[in-house]
C-alpha cells in the first residue's frame, strides 16, 4: 500500500492544506475534533436541549414562547400572579386540553430547577424523568452536566486565549531584543513563577465574593508563562535569521518585522499547545470548584458536582456520570492536541 498519498501532489499544495491533510489523516485525532465540536455547539443551545420552560406552547388560541418570556399562573388559568411553574401537574394538565399544547425540550429541567415532585428522596437515583438522577438538593444531574459543561468549555477557550495572547507577547518581547531585556525578563518570571499561586487563590476567594471573571483572571496571571519561554526560544533561534537581516536592511521597524517576519514563522508551539492547555485550564477550574474556590454556588460546575459525589457515596450517579463527561472531554482535547503535533511535524512527507 502507498502510504504517501499526497508527495506527487505536494508542490501544488498550500502550506495551510497540507497540515490540514495530515490532521485529517490521523482518524483518531480528526474524529475527536468533529465529535468535540458537536458537543461544543449542543452545548451552547443548552437552553433548548434542558429547560423547564416549553420552548413553544398554545394555550386559549394564542401561540406563547415561554422560553423567552415570563408568563404568569393566571395566564394559564392558574390563581396566582407568581410566574408559572411548567412542571407543575395542574400547569401541564392545561396544555392537555382540546386545542391547548406545549413543546417541551427533551429535558425538562435547568441546572436549578429543583424537582419538587420526586418520588424518592434526594439524591435521588436515575428515573424516567431525570435520567441520571438528581443530587443532594433535588437538582437534575442531567442539565447540570449539560449546563456544568458549557462553562468549563468557555471557561477554557477564555482562559486559553488570555494565556496565549499574554505568553505570545512576553516569549516575542524576551527572545526578539534578547540581552539585558531577556535577562530582566527571566529574573522577573523567576521571581513571580514562585508565588504560591493556590495561596493566592484561597486570599482572594476569603476576601472577594467569588465569580468566574475573578477566577479567570487569577488564573491568567500565571498560565502564561509556559507558553512564553517556549515562543522566546523559537524567538531567539529566528532573530538572526537572513530574512530578519533583510528586512533590518530594507528598513523595517522592530514590531513591523516581530509580526509581520518572525511571529508567523513562531507560532508552532503555540497551535500544538492550545489543546492541551486549555486541557490544564478545565482541570483547574475542576480542580477549584471541587475544593469550594471557583465559581459561585449558583453556577453549574464539574467540579461541584465531583464534591457531591465525594459526600454522597450512595449516590454512585452523580460521581459516575461527571467523572465520564470529565474523562471524555479531557480525551477528545488530548487526541486533537497529538493530531496537532504531527500535523505541524516538518519531518513527516504525508
Amino acid at each position: 500500500m502507498n502510504t504517501n498519498t499526497y508527495s506527487s501532489a505536494e508542490p501544488s499544495i498550500s502550506p495551510s492544506r497540507r497540515i490540514w491533510l495530515r490532521f485529517k489523516q490521523d482518524r483518531r485525532g480528526y474524529w475527536s475534533l468533529v465529535l468535540f465540536l458537536i458537543l461544543f455547539v449542543l452545548s451552547m443551545g443548552a437552553e433548548l436541549i434542558s429547560n423547564d420552560r416549553p420552548l413553544l406552547a398554545r394555550y386559549n388560541g394564542q401561540i406563547m414562547f415561554p422560553i423567552l418570556t415570563d408568563y404568569a399562573e393566571t395566564a394559564f388559568g392558574g390563581d396566582f400572579d407568581s410566574p408559572a411553574d411548567y412542571l407543575d401537574p395542574f400547569i401541564q394538565k392545561q396544555f392537555q386540553t382540546e386545542g391547548n399544547w406545549a413543546i417541551y425540550p427533551i429535558n425538562r429541567y435547568r441546572y436549578d430547577t429543583l424537582n419538587y415532585f420526586a418520588k424518592s428522596p434526594n439524591p435521588a437515583p436515575p428515573t424516567t424523568d431525570n435520567w441520571l438522577g438528581t443530587d443532594d438538593r433535588g437538582r437534575d444531574v442531567f442539565a447540570r452536566l449539560v449546563y456544568g459543561f458549557r462553562v468549563s468549555i468557555l471557561f477554557g477557550l477564555a482562559l486559553t486565549i488570555t494565556g496565549v495572547v499574554l505568553g505570545v507577547i512576553t516569549g516575542a518581547v524576551q527572545g526578539y531584543f534578547a540581552g539585558r531585556t531577556d535577562l530582566l525578563f527571566q529574573r522577573f518570571m523567576e521571581i513571580w513563577g514562585s508565588m504560591p499561586e493556590l495561596y493566592l487563590l484561597i486570599i482572594f476567594a476569603s476576601i472577594f465574593e467569588p465569580s468566574i471573571l475573578l477566577l479567570l483572571v487569577l488564573l491568567s496571571l500565571f498560565g502564561w508563562m509556559g507558553l512564553s519561554d517556549y515562543v522566546r526560544a523559537d524567538f531567539l533561534r529566528n532573530r538572526n535569521l537572513d530574512y530578519v537581516q533583510a528586512s533590518r536592511a530594507l528598513g523595517l521597524s522592530n514590531w513591523q518585522i516581530i509580526w509581520r517576519h518572525v511571529l508567523p514563522n513562531s507560532l508552532t508551539p503555540v497551535v500544538t499547545f492550545l489543546p492541551f492547555r486549555m486541557s490544564a485550564a478545565i482541570l483547574s477550574l475542576t480542580s477549584l470548584d471541587f475544593l469550594g474556590l471557583g465559581v459561585p454556588p449558583s453556577t453549574p460546575s464539574l467540579g461541584e458536582l465531583l464534591a457531591q459525589g465525594k459526600n454522597n457515596l450512595d449516590a454512585w450517579w452523580i460521581a459516575l456520570s461527571t467523572f465520564a463527561v470529565l474523562t471524555i472531554t479531557l480525551l477528545l482535547l488530548t487526541n486533537i492536541g497529538d493530531a496537532l503535533r504531527n500535523s505541524l511535524d516538518v519531518r513527516r512527507k504525508t
